[in-house]
């Protein structure tokens, strides 16, 4: 199989699957109506790899075209070449999408690429089944979804003690062929949407809990798996008065397993505590985030341009406190590209012959980006001011008895006419200030972990990664010159 286009994506859904969305239960996705909008964006996607094909696409072993974010990097050159086809895939929603298909297949490649890793403890059969999933998703183009969080009941109590560990996903059992995992999971962004849902280690775990160290793929419509949606922040609009709220609503969920029976020979990592706390050490922080990076500069390139025509089309481009804020902007998505270039020009072999990037930028960005996101909504919205709520859409252009006054009333500033203006304006609000806005700036706030946490774990990274001894040496230069030359006594 070749990589799909947005026809075969949408016919690959029609499994019967247990999707819960505002009471109801919905076994086809693909004619639901709330869906409609996010599936039209979403099998627009796998027809923008087909687009870009120079891009988006590689030879695989067998010859066929499959995404390049199942390449595993083996040397500088195809780091830089997946870059060329994230950044591509990243533009068609200008960042918009968090969790498009090319996130989990950029981990499970980097996965694919570390045995060193997997195959301890004893965890030689996991890994092979690792490699072959890895090899199977890029051969049949699947979109996965991944949940790797334990819902927590009780903030009190540490995550894996009392009520919170009794609701971790475990395994229950197994037979001949299969584990048996029951519990819950959250959060599975694309999980109606997806072929494939992924389970594999984020927060260690106590050794005392290996039912709970569990790596793992089900396909969405197993028996068993309930997707309970969110509500759904879609709407039926054309793509001039919303566009990224008509296609761009990726859907979060929360996962319930009541004894899904997993297939052994996808299973990566069985009741294995050892495994699962190891794996993400090492290579998981610079391979991922290259691909998270490349779609965040994406997002604040565009979030910039977007400010800045909006501060043309009504005059306030000279502005001080415009100018400022717009300065903001792009040092933003400066300061993004130039840690991407930096880890992206730090790589190096991590072992196994996999090319992964210098973790240290993307450490440092990780606990800073969300901030940035959430600013970016205050200034487009400070721009924008009232503006943002003074937007004809575009069924009030094609009205003949008010399409003239509002070419009057309602045009921008110089030569930017009415419709260039509420269209800039009606994308700014989907952005910042819609449904859809609001959802995606809570993603930006917590998808990379919190901010405190991840500030804490770099300074763990700084003390590791290098000797600090600039003080000492520094007292020890000055101790030398003072007694040479007879100073302060």
């Amino acid at each position: 199989m070749a990589a799909r286009t947005g026809a075969g994506y949408l016919q690959g859904l029609k499994d019967c699957r247990s999707v819960w969305v505002d009471g109801q239960s919905v076994s086809d996705v693909t004619v639901h109506p709330g869906f409609k909008g996010s599936l039209a964006g979403m099998a627009g996607y796998f027809d923008w790899q087909h687009r870009h094909s120079d891009d988006c696409l590689m030879e695989a072993g067998d010859g066929t075209p499959t995404s390049v974010s199942h390449l595993i990097p083996r040397s500088r050159t195809d780091l830089e070449r997946r870059h060329r086809g994230l950044e591509r895939l990243a533009r068609y929603s200008v960042g918009m999408l968090g969790r498009t298909p090319d996130y989990v297949n950029v981990t499970f490649a980097g996965f694919a690429g570390q045995p060193s890793l997997w195959r301890i403890a004893g965890n030689e059969e996991g890994h092979d089944n690792l490699c072959a999933f890895q090899r199977e998703i890029a051969e049949k183009d699947l979109s996965l979804t991944h949940t790797i969080v334990h819902p927590i009941v009780d903030k009190r109590i540490p995550d894996y003690e009392g009520v919170n560990e009794t609701l971790a996903l475990r395994k229950v059992g197994e037979n001949r062929e299969n584990i048996i995992v029951s519990g819950a999971r959250i959060l599975a962004t694309l999980g109606p949407f997806a072929d494939e849902l992924a389970v594999y280690p984020a927060h260690p775990i106590p050794a005392a809990s290996p039912e709970i160290a569990m790596a793992f793929s089900v396909p969405l419509n197993a028996p068993g798996l309930k997707i309970l949606c969110r509500d759904h922040y879609g709407v039926d609009r054309n793509v001039f008065d919303a566009p990224f709220s008509s296609r761009f609503d990726e859907q979060d969920a929360f996962v319930i397993f009541e004894e899904v029976e997993v297939p052994k020979s996808r299973v990566f990592c069985d009741a294995n505590p050892e495994v699962f706390n190891t794996v993400m050490r090492r290579g998981w922080t610079g391979n991922i985030m290259q691909q998270t990076v490349i779609r965040a500069m994406i997002k604040l390139e565009f979030a910039y341009e977007l400010a800045n025509r909006m501060a043309e089309v009504t005059g306030q481009q000279e502005r001080p406190e415009v100018t400022q804020m717009l300065g903001e902007l792009w040092s933003y998505a400066e300061l993004t590209r130039s840690a991407l270039k930096a880890a992206e020009d730090g790589a190096f072999d991590y072992g196994d012959g996999t090319w992964i990037c210098d973790e240290r930028p993307f450490i440092a960005l990780r606990p800073s980006m969300p901030g940035w996101m959430v600013r970016v909504n205050d200034i487009l919205k400070q721009i924008g001011s009232h503006n943002l709520l003074a937007t004809p859409s575009r069924s009030d252009f094609q009205d003949d008895a008010i399409s003239s006054q509002l070419a009057h009333f309602l045009r921008g500033a110089d030569d930017h006419g009415a419709e260039e203006r509420a269209r800039l304006f009606r994308t700014a609000w989907d952005m910042a200030g819609s449904a859809l806005g609001g959802r995606v700036e809570l993603y930006e706030r917590f998808y990379l972990a919190s901010a405190p946490r991840n500030y804490s774990l770099a300074h763990r990274m700084a003390q590791i990664g290098r000797d600090w001894t600039a003080v000492p040496e520094f007292w020890a230069a000055t101790d030398e010159i003072t007694e040479k030359y007879g100073l302060g006594t």
